[in-house]
């Protein structure tokens, strides 16, 4: 007899997550939980967050020091 089901502990010996379906649950908490805190999507997050960070500082400090590179 096949089994209809995935197995309750992955192959590498981590248990999967149950999807918790809250009826009160809004679609933007839903979201926030699903793609943004989810241990899943987490590296791929903060790596967007780094590199988001990375290109505003930038642009604060050529906006502050830019004049500092330009040769006198």
């Amino acid at each position: 007899m096949s089994r209809r089901a995935a197995p309750a502990v992955s192959p590498f010996g981590v248990p999967q997550r149950r999807a918790i379906h809250d009826p009160n649950e809004s679609a933007f908490s839903r979201f926030m939980r699903e793609q943004v805190w989810s241990p899943e999507n987490l590296p791929g997050n903060l790596s967007i967050l780094t590199a988001v960070s990375v290109f505003f500082g930038g642009i604060a400090a050529i906006r502050s020091w830019g004049e500092l590179m330009i040769p006198a």
